[in-house]
């Protein structure tokens, strides 16, 4: 099968792309290699993907550039490409958040119809739900978002709708704390694990007390590819099923790395939400069920914090 994946040099992109390569199937990997964050390091994310067989890289703007030739007689678009974060989506950013959200996905998904994709599988995020009235939350939950970001993600769900209504299998996915390997420097488990190997100290938001619902990415992966394969849902929650506050995620990575998670204090965000938690009874009616428990997750995310601090000490080392 050919298989196209937006975003493939990000964080969830690059594992679902290697995923794919690992099940014998030729992967179209398409991204912009945009600044959010250092596009250095997508760019290795495409160098090994692209030493793998059966991987083709494109370089290519979903906001400005033409896309059906990309996407025409593949099995499935996986597009998970999209502008992240709450934080930047306030004021003057929120122009970006719109363009590399809304209007991107909405080239793909008139794109999709136009070339029959069988099925699109479309990155959501748990923010849509902003201040849940009930945790775990289903999916008929009432959609209340609390941020730029998440008004832009909700409207991405409402376009599929749209497009679903003229008959484009699509299915949205909503991420709850995606974590592990690769995780993007922004997010605050990369933080904390470069924190307790001698980085910047991590900024806590507020008190610490905000729960979260923790996917790991292998989890969310194995989401990801069972939703272009099973049988069509609108949108389905894809949570790791155990949830924490920050606080006690930062004692468990003390506890794992052998000495305290530095830390210094910070004002609570605009955006930010006390509790999230899916219910992910409709995913798990696809067979799918959360396997990395939340401190096996995190050690392995701080050991790949670990050998990626090491190479590159080793790589200073020999250009000096």
């Amino acid at each position: 099968m050919r298989y196209v994946v937006t975003g493939s040099a990000g964080f969830i992109g690059r594992h679902v792309c290697t995923a794919l390569l690992a099940e014998g199937h030729e992967v179209v990997g398409v991204d912009a290699y945009t600044d959010y964050y250092d596009p250095v390091r997508k760019r290795a994310n495409t160098a090994w993907l692209s030493s793998r067989d059966r991987f083709t890289p494109v370089e290519r703007d979903l906001v400005t550039e033409p896309v059906d030739d990309l996407i025409e007689g593949c099995a499935a678009l996986i597009h998970l490409a999209g502008q992240p974060g709450v934080r930047l989506s306030w004021a003057d950013g929120f122009d970006t958040y719109v363009d590399r959200n809304v209007n991107a996905s909405q080239r793909l998904l008139e794109a999709a119809r136009r070339t029959r994709v069988p099925r699109l599988v479309l990155a959501s995020s748990s923010s849509v739900y902003g201040q849940a009235p009930a945790s775990p939350c289903r999916e008929d939950t009432p959609l209340r978002p609390r941020s730029p970001y998440a008004v832009t993600k909700r409207a991405c769900e409402d376009l599929a709708g749209v497009y679903r209504a003229l008959g484009l299998d699509v299915v949205a996915l909503r991420y709850f704390t995606v974590y592990g390997p690769r995780q993007r420097p922004d997010m605050a488990v990369r933080r904390m694990c470069e924190a307790v190997e001698g980085g910047p100290a991590f900024e806590l938001y507020g008190a610490g007390h905000h729960v979260r619902d923790f996917t790991h990415v292998d989890d969310a992966v194995d989401a990801t590819v069972r939703a272009m394969r099973g049988p069509t849902s609108e949108v389905l929650n894809v949570g790791g099923g155990e949830s924490a506050a920050m606080v006690d995620v930062l004692d468990r990575l003390g506890q794992l790395a052998g000495r305290p998670v530095p830390v210094v204090r910070g004002v609570a965000q605009r955006g930010d939400v006390d509790r999230t938690g899916a219910d992910t009874a409709a995913l798990r009616r696809l067979g799918w069920s959360p396997q990395t428990p939340l401190n096996a997750g995190l050690a392995s995310e701080l050991a790949w914090v670990r050998a990626r601090d090491q190479g590159l000490v080793a790589l200073a080392g020999r250009a000096s």
